[in-house]
């Protein structure tokens, strides 16, 4: 069970994690946040190691409680609302926080995988946290991620996935410009670039659905996927639109995507 330590000011040994906003520096000492006392549970169910809990004092034998009781020997920082809101430099929803050892930079890959999802120089923590949700839902085997996108482990991305990162293989497969199509191919995955082109097929097409191995290709919010990498891909699909609106946000049109390509396994089943 964890050892509740009572704070009172800012400066308290062991809350560095919780004050320091800079992602990458959490990173580089192999740390992230988890927030929300579901989230928590999650990360826990998936393996990773608790450093330290930051709780409002009313969720330490609420809904925290069996959190606590799963941390072992830690320490469990107790506040009140006002001071918790003061040391993390946001309003607390959930008023649970926990700080948590990284494994490893990504995840081991399943050996048999079906549809995947690669995104493609995505920076923003809400949209990638939003596509995991999604891809948990609907069926998406492992989120492949070039080195331009944001890392799934920070805060926000963590947050709004509501814990699926930790459920959703995931990997980093370098810059979008080194091949990593040709690398897809070669495993036998067809290709399907999402993007904006006249020279595109249905997102209904049949081949998209009977593929046995389908990845789907997902661009940033402005700029899209690089002319190259559509090029590169084996087809590239766009979400028909009414009321004159031209694209969806990206999170958005991953989850149609994900759905309507969605992988059928027995074509009888």
């Amino acid at each position: 069970m964890g050892r509740i330590v009572r704070i009172n000011d800012l400066d308290t040994e062991g809350l560095a994690p919780y004050r320091d906003t800079a992602e990458l520096s959490l990173k580089a000492q192999g740390i992230f946040v988890a927030e929300s006392p579901k989230v928590i549970r999650t990360a826990l169910d998936a393996g990773y190691e608790a450093v330290s809990l930051l709780s409002d004092e009313k969720y330490i034998t609420g809904q925290a409680a069996n959190i606590v009781e799963r941390v072992g020997d830690v320490p469990v920082f107790s506040a009140d609302k006002k001071l918790l809101e003061a040391i993390t430099g946001f309003k607390l929803t959930q008023g649970v926080l926990c700080a948590m050892k990284r494994k490893t930079e990504d995840s081991e890959l399943p050996a048999e995988m079906h549809r995947v999802v690669v995104l493609e120089d995505i920076m923003n923590q809400t949209n990638i946290g939003a596509v995991f949700r999604s891809a948990a839902a609907l069926g998406i085997d492992a989120v492949l991620l070039t080195d331009g996108c944001s890392d799934p482990f920070f805060r926000r991305t963590i947050r709004v996935s509501m814990g699926t990162v930790f459920q959703v293989p995931w990997k980093f497969i370098g810059r979008s410009d080194s091949g990593y199509i040709d690398k897809l191919r070669d495993i036998g995955f067809v290709t399907a670039a999402m993007a904006l082109r006249s020279d595109t097929v249905s997102i209904e097409d049949e081949r998209l659905k009977s593929a046995d191995k389908l990845a789907i290709v997902l661009g940033t919010e402005g700029d899209g996927l690089k002319t190259s990498t559509i090029d590169e891909c084996d087809m590239t699909v766009k979400i028909p639109m009414a009321h004159g609106v031209d694209s969806l946000n990206v999170a958005a049109a991953g989850a149609v995507a994900f759905w309507e390509m969605r992988y059928r396994g027995d074509k009888n089943a």
